[in-house]
């Protein structure tokens, strides 16, 4: 017998195999190359190595997942049930998303294939996937999933401070004079995601520095932006990373203080995050629960 409802995310969503299998969660790794060399996130690639590039200086380059990956994965699943929800990295970030939205527009997948675009990468994606799962369990159709997931679009913030100007200066976020200044002063750039895009938020002395701010602007948003959110209970507090382990726990801890009794949903950055970041960076974030 079929399953209803199927969910197919991509490699930005921060889930692990382990976390993915445990959800039942399908996943389409991304692709990187380095230097001449092709690479799948999570499948030939691991983080170690990665940093081990970025380290090195090597041109590592993001690319789409190939449009006949994507099909053979949506027809392989498309045998076990009846339709798919198909939630892949924010449109604002990456052409993938338009791309699967071209796909699912064949006669072939229409009214089966249901692509999300709310926004959404590394742990607000994450969550989106565990929020997805409620609304299948309230019975919700997959086209009616997919409108409560973008009618949310908006509901969501995310800091991410990070440790060095470099990637972003190799990404063209930011000028080498820029990045040059920022390294001498120890500037640590605080960005923000808010409607699909990272933009420059705020800048700050070192990262104890940064992490006050970020701190801080959780606060406001909780008390202004999303305070009736909040009063429902709706509200999701997120975390995200490519800190050390160290780093982590104690980032977690400090988020976990600041805000006691709201729980943290925290992943590792993926790696196409982690190209513009590099190693150190630390992200703190809300989402709000989206409603039928």
């Amino acid at each position: 017998m079929m399953k209803k409802i199927g969910i197919v995310t991509d490699s930005h969503s921060s889930l692990s195999p382990a976390a993915a299998e445990a959800l039942g969660v399908h996943v389409l790794p991304m692709p990187f190359r380095i230097g001449t060399v092709d690479y799948l996130e999570g499948v030939n690639l691991t983080r170690e190595e990665f940093f081990a590039h970025q380290r090195a200086g090597d041109i590592i380059g993001t690319s789409q997942p190939a449009p006949a990956d994507v099909l053979a994965l949506w027809d392989r699943l498309l045998t076990q049930y009846e339709s798919l929800l198909y939630m892949p990295i924010s449109s604002g970030l990456s052409g993938s998303c338009e791309t699967a939205q071209l796909l699912a527009d064949d006669e072939a997948y229409a009214g089966r294939v249901f692509v999300v675009d709310n926004g959404r990468i590394a742990t607000p994606l994450h969550r989106s996937i565990l929020d997805a799962m409620e609304l299948i369990d309230q019975g919700l159709t997959a086209a009616q999933c997919k409108a409560a997931l973008e009618q949310s679009r908006d509901e969501l913030t995310i800091y991410i401070a990070v440790q060095t100007l470099e990637y972003l200066h190799k990404g063209g976020r930011i000028s080498g004079a820029t990045a040059a200044v920022g390294t001498i002063l120890n500037i640590k750039p605080i960005l923000s995601l808010t409607t699909g895009k990272l933009e420059s938020y705020k800048k700050a002395r070192g990262m104890l520095k940064a992490k006050e701010i970020m701190l801080e602007s959780i606060r406001s948003d909780l008390a202004i932006r999303f305070a009736d959110a909040q009063s429902r209970g709706d509200v999701h507090l997120l975390a995200a990373g490519s800190a050390s382990p160290e780093e982590t726990a104690k980032w977690i801890a400090q988020i976990e203080a600041a805000f006691p009794g709201m729980p943290v949903l925290y992943d590792d950055l993926s790696l196409g995050v982690s190209c513009h970041t590099g190693e150190g960076a630390l992200g703190v974030g809300l989402s709000v629960r989206p409603r039928p």
